[in-house]
């Protein structure tokens, strides 16, 4: 917890949640494709250990890059205290506000707009469409 009392520092308005999606959905894409090019290198030098080679190269040099990649998309979200709770599915969660207690907003990849909220603990099974029209 901050010194608020907050877990979070920052907050989001479902406005500032919304003009962040097109970014979000970018970071989301990029970082799947990383996490699969990822299990490739990784598959590619077990193989390679397996059969004895020296693992020095162009796939460890691969590898490397795409971990540093990863690392730098999840900054992205990291920096924002954007919540990742599926990469998989698209899932993200905002820390906000509703009716003064702190929720997420959450939405999922697919969905046109940021439509729902959850409290902290809840999860996806928790969440509830948000009745505002801000």
């Amino acid at each position: 917890m901050n010194p608020t009392g907050h877990r979070f520092d920052k907050h989001y308005t479902r406005a500032e949640a919304r003009d962040l999606l097109p970014s979000v959905r970018q970071w989301l894409k990029s970082l799947l494709k990383l996490t699969k090019d990822l299990q490739k290198s990784e598959q590619r030098l077990r193989d390679l250990r397996k059969d004895g080679a020296d693992l020095g190269g162009d796939w460890v040099n691969k590898w490397v890059k795409t971990i540093g990649d990863i690392k730098n998309v999840l900054i992205e979200f990291y920096s924002r205290e954007i919540q990742i709770k599926d990469l998989e599915r698209g899932l993200v969660d905002f820390p906000a506000f509703v009716n003064g207690n702190e929720v997420f907003l959450c939405w999922e990849e697919g969905e046109a707009d940021i439509e729902f909220w959850h409290p902290l603990d809840a999860g996806f099974a928790g969440r509830e469409r948000i009745e505002d029209s801000d």
